[in-house]
């Protein structure tokens, strides 16, 4: 059955289809039976290499070949491999038959067939099999988007180092700051964000049923099977998994890297909700415009709406994505003595939580490339918002030993409209020297940015 994009059940492969084209060979069935065929290849490869008088090493044709099953792996021999399940009922054996349906016309590895998937559990295909598809969706997806937007916001917060802006703590007017800061801010949280995403390690358990190598050693006892599943699954790609190897399991990975990568996700996503939240209301503000798309429309009845879309979009699509994220790291790492099923079916859902988090990334950088600062607006509320410098007053008072420094600027200006000569008759009665009177006279609102600029530029 072939479904459109319009019939689809999720935006994510109906309306948005095209925006997650790069991690759909990664996180659907047929990225997952990919990199099934991919961990079978490689232990029996490594098989026969381990030593045995039974499997002898394979010819460098047989091996090209076995290569190329998962390199050339399609479309094609996914819906192969679906064909034999309604067979088997069972996705891994599945694997397995097609795998040996292979070496029909290859009488060498036709000889050594029933060493494919020898002494796996299915859980030993499965678990690395997922580490591989996070893997790839992590280094391939995940991580570019966000140095796309990082690079982006470090951009604009290097362009804006010294544009000032009007703070608003609790929504209030307060100490001014630089549009390139705030931004600034962003890039530092992101940037921190995104290393712990790339650091953790992606593991993988080859070690039978109940992860104590038993059927591996009762087949040869005085083989190192430990060490051969280590190799196996740290050994860097084709030959082998490139994971980091799990030593300790029962019969499936204890998925505690799992929860940790979602959490970090999420959490990397929770500082872009912030971030779109800040926008959202910088653009309301007029602080930022957006530039114009030929025939946009941004309301059905309203002709002047520029909606800020993009960032709404991006806000609401990462909400989503935490949701499923936040289930699946709390899930995962709980199972039933040695094996329940419920992470399974879990699990397939992987590809729709980072696949909500590209979206929103996708979303926010079209959202960014379209902002247009109004330098105007800016300075328009920041000479409208003399009372901020009452900061700055009473502490330079203090240094000088101005008694009740705060409590006369704070009767002064609290819940008032200031004007810059109320501030400058105030200053001239101070009993501080002539020179502070002079500096304090000449700073503005758009001039007490403290070292906003070069903390925007250092980012």
């Amino acid at each position: 059955m072939t479904l459109s994009t319009i019939a689809a059940l999720s935006p994510l492969d109906g309306r948005y289809a095209a925006r997650l084209a790069p991690l759909r060979p990664l996180m659907s069935e047929q990225g997952y039976m990919h990199r099934r065929v991919q961990v079978e290849v490689c232990w029996f490869v490594a098989l026969s290499d381990a030593g045995f008088a039974e499997f002898k090493p394979l010819s460098p044709g047989a091996r090209t070949y076995l290569l190329g099953l998962v390199k050339n792996f399609s479309e094609a021999d996914a819906l192969a491999i679906k064909e034999i399940e309604k067979t088997t009922n069972h996705d891994v054996k599945a694997v397995e038959y097609w795998i040996r349906a292979k070496f029909e016309a290859r009488p060498e590895l036709l000889r050594a067939a029933e060493f494919v998937h020898f002494a796996c559990t299915s859980e030993d295909i499965n678990n690395t099999s997922h580490a591989l598809q996070l893997k790839g969706a992590r280094d391939q997806v995940i991580l570019p988007a966000l140095d796309a937007l990082i690079a982006k916001l470090r951009e604009m917060a290097h362009a804006h180092a010294a544009v000032p802006m009007l703070s608003r703590t609790h929504g209030q007017t307060a100490s001014p700051t630089t549009v390139g800061k705030e931004i600034a801010n962003v890039v530092v949280r992101l940037a921190a964000a995104r290393e712990r995403i790339a650091a953790i390690r992606l593991m993988g358990k080859m070690n039978g049923a109940v992860g104590n190598y038993n059927a591996h050693l009762a087949a040869w006892p005085d083989f190192d099977w430990e060490a051969f599943s280590r190799k196996v699954v740290e050994t860097p790609e084709p030959l082998g998994l490139g994971l980091t190897f799990q030593p300790y399991s029962i019969q499936i990975e204890p998925h505690d890297y799992m929860a940790e990568l979602f959490d970090a996700v999420a959490r990397t996503n929770t500082i872009l909700v912030d971030w779109c939240r800040d926008i959202w209301g910088y653009i309301s503000l007029g602080y930022f415009k957006q530039k114009l798309r030929e025939g946009e429309i941004g309301s059905s009845t309203m002709p002047h709406k520029v909606n800020p879309i993009d960032f709404e979009n991006a806000e609401g699509n990462l909400g989503l994505a935490n949701a499923v994220l936040k289930h699946l790291s709390e899930k995962l790492p709980v199972s039933r003595w040695q094996r329940d099923l419920t992470d399974s079916t879990v699990l397939r859902n992987m590809g729709v939580a980072l696949g909500y988090a590209a979206l929103a990334y996708h979303s926010l950088g079209i959202g960014l490339s379209k902002l247009e600062l109004s330098q105007e607006a800016l300075a328009a509320d920041l000479d409208a918002s003399w009372e901020v410098l009452a900061e700055a007053i009473q502490t330079v008072m203090r240094r000088y030993g101005v008694q009740g420094a705060y409590e006369k600027l704070k009767e002064v200006t609290r819940g008032k409209s200031v004007l810059a000569e109320d501030l400058h008759r105030l200053i001239r009665s101070l009993e501080i020297p002539a020179a502070e009177k002079e500096r304090l006279l000449k700073m503005t609102p758009a001039s007490y940015i403290g070292a906003a600029t070069d903390l925007a530029q250092r980012c």
